[in-house]
């Protein structure tokens, strides 16, 4: 049986229907022949034809549109429903299930007048069988179009950055714009998702190379905070040694300490600070105790 939308549906063939005809007419046929009748089975045939096409079976998320010498009917199904054989028709089958309906832009500007091209899926489905039947031709090319051109408008509204870092705000205009539409048509729109913004190339190349320099301003800006810090910590700590010279000289003494510990070090001391703090008599020391060891390295 035909069941895509738009066409008119001629009556199907079921199993059922097909048992029911063996049935009718093989029971003709035994009669006919018993009485000896050949108009019985004649008879039995057009009956068993009747009945076979009377009965029609729909699928648990199916609703058959009924038209009755043109003019809607009723709707039928899930299940095994009659009908008039000649004077009904099924003109279409419903799908109630949600439907997944893929759509794109390509090459649409956005705002700020750049190229994109713009994949996009949407869920759908049907709530009102006899409206998407009788208000619409094709209920799914019409959602489909739908969706292109709200796509398409809400590009040609948003800004390229607004569009990659804003993707759920304009998931949930779509949604709106489509469900506005397809509304009369006894359609519900469930959401709609972005998959992909593409780009151009070289806008691509820009961006990236932006972003790097961003990151660098960034880490320019950490780093003068940094030597702001550190240069307000040394102005506090020279507060501290200002009126306490045995603090600053003990401060020294440490510094010249760790910097002589390590081998091969060499510091340079000015000689205000030699002569202030004894520094020649300590750096004496330590050549005189580091001697014995530089001697037995050369033996």
């Amino acid at each position: 049986m035909d069941r895509n939308f738009g066409s008119v549906i001629p009556q199907g063939v079921t199993s059922i229907s097909i048992a029911l005809f063996i049935i009718i007419f093989g029971s003709g046929i035994l009669i006919g022949i018993f009485l000896g009748l050949p108009v019985i089975i004649i008879l039995f045939f057009l009956l068993a034809f009747l009945v076979s096409a009377s009965v029609k079976i729909s699928r648990q998320w199916e609703k058959a549109v009924i038209l009755r010498l043109g003019k809607f009917q009723r709707l039928c199904g899930p299940g095994m429903f009659f009908v008039i054989p000649i004077i009904d028709t099924v003109s279409s089958w419903i799908d109630q299930r949600i439907i997944t309906t893929t759509f794109k832009a390509e090459q649409t500007l956005t705002k700020d007048t750049v190229p994109v091209d713009v994949d996009a899926v949407l869920f759908w489905m049907v709530w009102d069988a006899e409206k998407a039947a009788l208000e619409v031709e094709n209920y799914k090319d019409a959602v489909a179009w739908a969706a292109q051109t709200a796509l398409r408008d809400i590009i040609g509204r948003t800004q390229l950055s607004e569009m990659l870092a804003g993707r759920e705000f304009i998931d949930a205009e779509l949604r709106n714009i489509i469900d506005h539409r397809t509304e009369p048509w006894g359609i519900s729109v469930q959401s709609v998702e972005i998959r992909d913004v593409i780009i151009p190339k070289s806008l691509q190349d820009a961006m990236s190379r932006e972003a790097q320099a961003e990151r660098e301003r960034k880490a320019r800006v950490i780093l003068g905070t940094a030597e702001t810090e550190i240069a307000a910590k040394f102005a506090e700590a020279a507060k501290s040694y200002e009126h306490n010279p045995v603090a600053l000289h003990l401060r020294a003494m440490n510094i010249l300490y760790e910097g002589v510990k390590e081998k091969g070090a060499l510091v340079i001391v000015p000689s205000t600070a030699v002569e202030t703090m004894g520094l020649g008599s300590i750096t004496g020391l330590a050549s005189i105790t580091n001697f014995p060891s530089s001697e037995q390295g050369r033996t």
